[in-house]
């Protein structure tokens, strides 16, 4: 009687779980154990957009969906022909998630509870009689002739398989991929990418909760610019820009220690002169009125009377009164407010970093190791990261199902 082929699948999160599927759904003869170093499977899919797990997004059109991926875009792109954003839609709701898609692209499950996602995938491994192994830390893993070694922590004893997909994910520190120096791959330092930006002491922060809809926000001396909704914070400045620019920022930042300068476009309009004449335009029409209490530009009250302060125009200076010279200076701070950043926030519950396997390591038509055959990787192990939206997710799930093809349906 033939041996039963086995499969090991490290790492129990969003692309163990896809990679452990795929590896069933592709090869139905084989035997999958995916092995999970703590008590909990899918841990960050349960806490993921605020319980709600933002399953992917709606971008449908891979160019576009490739630019959300500041390390990994290009490389992505012919995954994402064979696995995107639509068919982990349709997978889902194929198994009884209802989808909902929410204005600004982030896909939900309608139910609102990340649960309807983790309970999906569990119920469809179990159907499908994947073994879950917990508390199975890996000590290391090795090649021997035609098969892989592994051993646990907290086992003795070594298990053979003839194939290995790495789905740990991310780590925040370099020792977090210490035992894979062995399997002779580059490995990228990991550094955070998605973080908010800390001002102490500055005076803005006062304004916390204040939130602009739309904002450039532009790293000095570095050719880094983002635009997108920012939010006021109690320690600085977070939103969509923010985290934009951190991401495509994350080694630069990374090397000056995160102390740099930040120029915000309030109102997201570079022609200055079409903001001065827009300026001119409230003047005339509001000549009696309190510059401060009278805004010219659709932003919150507060956030206008801080820059209208900022820039030293008094409380009761009236439209008529304002200077030239002064409105010209009022159209600059609003064009480009000048921030002095001094550290970052991270987001523990959802981590994302940058770093990993470096991709040039791998065979991304497959998924495969270029020098180890029968060794696979997915997910954030990988070098790669993405912008908040869903994207990190669906990284997750194209390498996932593309590695457990195990090479099948190569193109």
């Amino acid at each position: 009687m033939k041996k039963m082929k086995k499969i090991a699948v490290i790492g129990g999160g969003a692309a163990g779980f896809f990679a452990a599927l795929s590896a069933k759904y592709h090869h139905p003869e084989v035997a999958v154990s995916l092995f999970e170093k703590t008590s909990k499977v899918l841990s960050k899919v349960k806490v993921s957009g605020g319980g709600r797990c933002n399953v992917t997004n709606a971008t449908t059109d891979i160019p576009t969906l490739c630019k959300a991926y500041p390390r990994g875009g290009k490389q992505l792109r012919n995954l994402f022909y064979r696995f995107n954003t639509t068919d982990t839609q349709a997978w889902f709701e194929s198994r009884g998630v209802a989808l909902k898609t929410e204005a600004d692209g982030r896909v939900f499950p309608v139910s609102n509870e990340s649960q309807s996602i983790v309970d999906c995938l569990l119920n469809e491994a179990e159907n499908l009689g994947i073994d879950i192994v917990y508390q199975a830390a890996v000590a290391n893993l090795k090649k021997i002739e035609d098969s892989w070694s592994l051993s646990f922590l907290k086992e003795e004893k070594e298990q053979q398989f003839d194939t290995v997909i790495i789905a740990t994910g991310g780590s925040p520190k370099l020792e977090g991929f210490r035992w894979l120096e062995t399997l002779e791959h580059t490995i990228v330092p990991p550094l955070p990418s998605l973080f908010t930006f800390n001002m102490p002491k500055d005076p803005i922060t006062e304004l916390m909760g204040v939130a602009v809809d739309h904002a450039k926000v532009k790293i000095k001396d570095h050719n880094i610019e983002t635009e997108g909704a920012l939010l006021i914070t109690h320690w600085g400045m977070s939103g969509p820009a923010i985290l934009k620019a951190s991401a495509f920022g994350a080694p630069t930042l990374a090397a000056c220690q995160y102390n740099f300068e930040i120029q915000v476009n309030w109102l997201g309009e570079r022609n200055t002169e079409i903001l001065f004449n827009q300026l001119h335009s409230c003047a005339i029409k509001h000549p009696q009125k309190a510059v401060s209490n009278q805004k010219a530009f659709p932003l919150p009250q507060r956030l206008w009377q801080y820059l209208v302060d900022k820039i030293g125009i008094s409380a009761n200076k009236k439209w008529i009164d304002l200077s030239k010279k002064k409105g010209r200076q009022l159209v600059e701070l609003l064009a480009n407010d000048t921030y002095v950043i001094a550290g970052k926030t991270t987001f523990k519950e959802e981590f994302v970093t940058c770093g990993g396997i470096a991709l040039s390591a791998v065979n991304l038509k497959t998924m495969e190791s270029k020098s180890q055959k029968g060794l696979y990787f997915a997910g954030e192990v990988l070098n790669i990261d993405a912008l908040t939206g869903g994207y990190n997710f669906q990284a997750a799930w194209s390498t996932g199902f593309i590695a457990g093809q195990l090479n099948k349906n190569r193109t």
